[in-house]
This record gives structure tokens, C-alpha cells and sequence, in this order.
């Protein structure tokens, strides 16, 4: 083998054991990511379900309250319309 052709060997070998480090860490940091982002999903997820739950009580609470505003409108304009007669 040529002196050339083992320098090149050399280079290649060196540039292999930099890439594979590289893809190691890049792994490593990938499986790191991937861990937050499903933490992060299930936060969320969690207050999406406390939200529905809070917008499901006001929206028990104020359909009663506008049906009896309704009503009461309704009460008023009748009374009115037997005050004008």
C-alpha cells in the first residue's frame, strides 16, 4: 500500500469516527426532544380538559340565566302593552 493511500485510510477513518460521534449525540438529543414534546403534549392535554370542563359548568349555568331573562323580557313587554291600553 502507497503512502498516499494510507494517509487517505487515516483521513477517511477519522472522518467516520466524527460522523458516528456526531450521530450519536444527535441521537441522544433527538430521544431528549422527543421525551419533552410528549411531556409537553400531556400538559396540554390536561388543561384542554380542565378548560372543557370549566366552559361545560358556565355554559350549565347561563342557559338557565338567559331563558329566564328572556322570560322576564317577554313579562315586561306584556306588562307595557296593558299599561298603553
Amino acid at each position: 500500500m502507497s503512502e498516499a493511500a494510507e494517509i487517505l485510510v487515516v483521513i477517511l477513518s477519522i472522518f467516520l469516527a466524527v460522523f458516528l460521534l456526531i450521530g450519536i449525540i444527535l441521537g441522544i438529543l433527538l430521544i431528549r426532544v422527543s421525551k419533552n414534546i410528549s411531556s409537553i403534549t400531556s400538559s396540554i392535554q390536561h388543561t384542554t380538559e380542565q378548560i372543557e370542563t370549566v366552559v361545560e359548568s358556565v355554559s350549565k349555568a347561563t342557559t338557565p340565566m338567559i331563558i329566564a331573562k328572556m322570560i322576564m323580557k317577554q313579562f315586561k313587554e306584556a306588562k307595557g302593552k296593558d299599561k298603553k291600553k
